[in-house]
């Protein structure tokens, strides 16, 4: 019988420790992924940010040759 109790508890180790190795794997993964994600997200801000400066350097830049016309006149 101790034979058999030794076998069980060998085995019940042997499945925890696989389910352990298991779940760290899988979250390693899962966080590496939303890390990833994070990075995308803010190269897209960065984008859109450098669009929206781009457009408002436009509009100063119109703003001041009005005023430039306006004033030179």
């Amino acid at each position: 019988m101790s034979s058999h109790t030794s076998k069980l508890v060998l085995a019940l180790s042997c499945s925890v420790t696989l389910g352990i190795v298991a779940y760290v794997h899988i979250k390693q993964q899962t966080d590496r992924d939303k890390m990833h994600e994070g990075v995308v997200k803010d190269v897209e801000r960065q984008q859109r940010r450098k669009i929206e400066n781009l457009y408002i350097l436009e509009k100063q830049n119109e703003l001041t040759k009005k005023l430039k016309k306006e004033l030179g006149n």
